[in-house]
């Protein structure tokens, strides 16, 4: 099966930018929220995404018209229930995950195959919410979306190999590498860099270095791009918190038990780009 139509529901960063490079590939794409403010300002990103390509020589203006062409919005599934794949791009609550995925799987057509974006949460178990778990599916994209060329396809236990395929060529049609994984709590890529991510507030909150430091030794010593500190406040600290606690409850491991630091921050507003402030400063 060939994906040609593509359900996004989540009009934030992550579904915004699954539709984004969705439609820039070719793909007919329906994007949906709860409110049409939500679907407004995921348009107006995704305008900003395409402006930037074109304004870098990455994009021609013609293509840029004819990819937001192919992008329709709505409030509801029955805006894209011809869909070939439906991808749930929703906060990290498996509350309100199983109440979009037990709406969707009722509208669906029933060969679609339905996918998660979920970070942290049990592929296994969210499929158990829909009528056709053989044809559940996680594929995990990373943030921001356009940037980065990952995607784990994560195997649930019921998901058939035709399934994981169709992901893959997905992924593939996109421009993005897929690996594929099975369902462990944080699949591969989370699983290791949460900690990380987590020992580094550990080390800003007991004064081992500032933030910047800390940042600049990750980047100068290990050769990353982005400091662990920097890349919390692009996930969002409340985010990061939230796939943190879902680990360390899935997996036991103290490793993955959040820093008591996110509780200040988190508390105090600052929760990182998305709200101007975090371990950092934006504006």
């Amino acid at each position: 099966m060939s994906v040609r139509k593509l359900l996004v529901a989540g009009a934030g960063q992550m579904g915004a930018g699954i539709v984004q490079v969705s439609a820039q590939a070719g793909l007919e794409v329906v994007m949906i929220d709860v409110a049409e403010e939500f679907v407004a300002k995921g348009m107006a990103g995704i305008e900003k995404g395409y402006a930037k390509l074109v304004e870098k020589g990455r994009m021609e203006g013609a293509d840029r018209d004819a990819a937001l062409g192919r992008i329709s919005t709505g409030l509801s599934v029955d805006a894209g229930a011809d869909a070939d794949l439906f991808i749930e791009a929703a906060p990290e609550s498996l509350e309100l995950k199983s109440d979009l995925l037990g709406r969707v799987a009722a509208a669906l057509r029933k060969d679609a195959i339905i996918a998660t974006n979920t970070s942290s949460l049990s592929v296994s178990a969210l499929s158990a919410l829909v009528d056709v778990p053989e044809r559940f599916v996680g594929i995990h994209f990373f943030n921001p979306v356009p940037m980065m060329a990952l995607v784990e396809v994560v195997r649930g236990t019921a998901t058939s190999d035709k399934t994981v395929a169709t992901a893959r060529a997905f992924a593939e049609a996109v421009g993005k590498t897929p690996i594929t994984v099975k369902d462990s709590p944080g699949f591969v890529v989370n699983r290791i860099l949460f900690p990380m991510i987590n020992e580094a507030v550990q080390a800003l909150a007991e004064g081992v270095a500032s933030a910047e430091d800390i940042d600049t030794g990750m980047k100068l010593g290990a050769n990353f791009p982005m400091g662990p500190l920097a890349l919390a406040d692009l996930v969002g600290l409340d985010t990061t918190q939230a796939i943190l606690a879902t680990l360390y409850r899935d997996l036991g491991d103290a490793k993955y038990a959040p820093c008591a630091l996110f509780d200040e921050y988190i508390a105090a507003g600052k929760l990182g780009r998305k709200s101007g402030a975090g371990f950092y400063a934006y504006g």
